[in-house]
């Protein structure tokens, strides 16, 4: 019998992170420091990106993102439903429309004939932007919606929050990681406690393009720089050259983050290991998310779709295993209603709401716990079919 709470996910936090943070707490920089740049330096060349912009959280890497796109106040950009808020957010902080395509009933993944469909119904220029989330840990196929952008004119953020080592294998039979930005403009992942790589707080923005860096980067920090400038009277001048932000990561997380980062590709087998005990033990019976051809799925999430959502929710909270609904789709919610999205015809992500939970999935889950998880979800749903 297990005794002690199972969340859905948890940190995993052991004596080498305490001691990389205890170490920087030590140096004479907690913030602005040379951690940052050997964190940025290291994530880049996991994921194989030629850049990479450490940020506080993921949301404001969402945020930039948009703005270092040229973004224009009015522009209309697609992205999925099922997805956490800012995904869709991240445009109308700039001023801009959110358009919804539906997802793929299988991968729960947005819909490239759905995105194409919504794109050819509209005239040409209509659209400024697509953003893909690599929902679960599944990696988006960039590539097949980077011919989809190239076709209209498009940029593409790839939301990576959930993928730090997620891959495809691309039709050159090429490993495209989530993030490495071969196929999108920018990337962005999130390194939030219940994800790979926990910072706390914080997110990482990847890209190719020394521009869209450069850009980057000046608008992290209040727009204030002190490169190209018309003048210096001093050591102390700097300007601002845009009406930028302060979001900043710190030397102490970029610690904690290059701790997690050197052990991500161990905790991604293990969570491959907990997912196929799942596929194993629910094939035939319950349905989860499926997984294409040549690739490689994070797993931050693992989902399973139920008709008696709710029971199973309240009968599993009530054996102390804390499953979680990700996510209640972004059209439906009060915000979004309000402006005008209540007719959207979104019926493969409204069917998957109605039914989705997502089951304990972090590396610590020990199979004593997993067995127990899947006893209880196993007979519950031999009590309800």
């Amino acid at each position: 019998m297990i005794h002690d709470p199972i969340p859905y996910g948890r940190q995993s936090i052991d004596q080498t992170d305490i001691d990389a943070v205890v170490e920087t707490l030590k140096t004479d920089f907690l913030t602005q420091g040379p951690k940052i740049k050997e964190f940025e330096e290291l994530f880049a060349k996991y994921v194989g990106a030629q850049y990479a912009v450490a940020v506080n959280n993921a949301t404001a890497g969402l945020h930039l993102s948009v703005l270092a796109l040229n973004f224009k106040k009015g522009q209309r950009v697609i992205t999925t439903p099922i997805t956490f808020v800012a995904s869709a957010n991240c445009i109308r902080y700039c001023g801009g429309e959110v358009w919804f395509a539906d997802i793929d009933r299988e991968s729960y993944l947005l819909s490239l004939e759905s995105t194409r469909a919504l794109i050819e119904s509209k005239p040409k220029g209509f659209f400024a932007g697509i953003i893909p989330v690599d929902f679960a840990g599944l990696p988006v196929n960039t590539e097949e919606f980077r011919a989809l952008a190239n076709e209209h004119g498009l940029w593409i953020i790839e939301d990576a929050c959930h993928a730090p080592g997620g891959y495809f294998v691309d039709s050159n039979g090429e490993q495209q990681k989530c993030g490495s930005a071969n196929y999108s403009d920018i990337c962005v992942f999130s390194f939030h406690p219940v994800k790979h790589i926990a910072c706390g707080e914080g997110g990482m923005l990847t890209t190719n393009s020394k521009e869209i860096y450069d850009t980057l980067m000046l608008l992290r920090s209040h727009g204030i720089t002190k490169n190209n400038m018309s003048e210096n009277h001093g050591g102390w001048f700097y300007e601002m050259q845009a009406l930028g932000f302060n979001y900043r990561l710190t030397d102490i997380q970029c610690a904690l983050g290059i701790s997690q980062l050197a052990k991500n590709d161990k905790g991604l087998e293990r969570r491959n290991l907990i997912a196929k005990r799942y596929e194993n033990a629910f094939e035939g019976k319950i349905r989860f998310q499926s997984l294409p051809e040549k690739t490689y799925n994070a797993h931050h999430l693992f989902v399973i779709e139920i008709d008696n959502r709710k029971g199973l929710y309240d009968f599993l909270r009530a054996s102390e295993i804390f499953a979680q609904i990700h996510y209640i789709p972004v059209h439906t919610l009060p915000y979004y209603q309000d402006i005008g999205y209540g007719e959207a015809d979104l019926a493969n992500s409204e069917g998957y709401y109605s039914k989705c939970i997502s089951l304990p999935m972090y590396p610590t889950l020990t199979d004593e716990e997993q067995n127990y998880v899947i006893d209880k979800v196993l007979t519950f749903n031999e009590k309800n079919i």
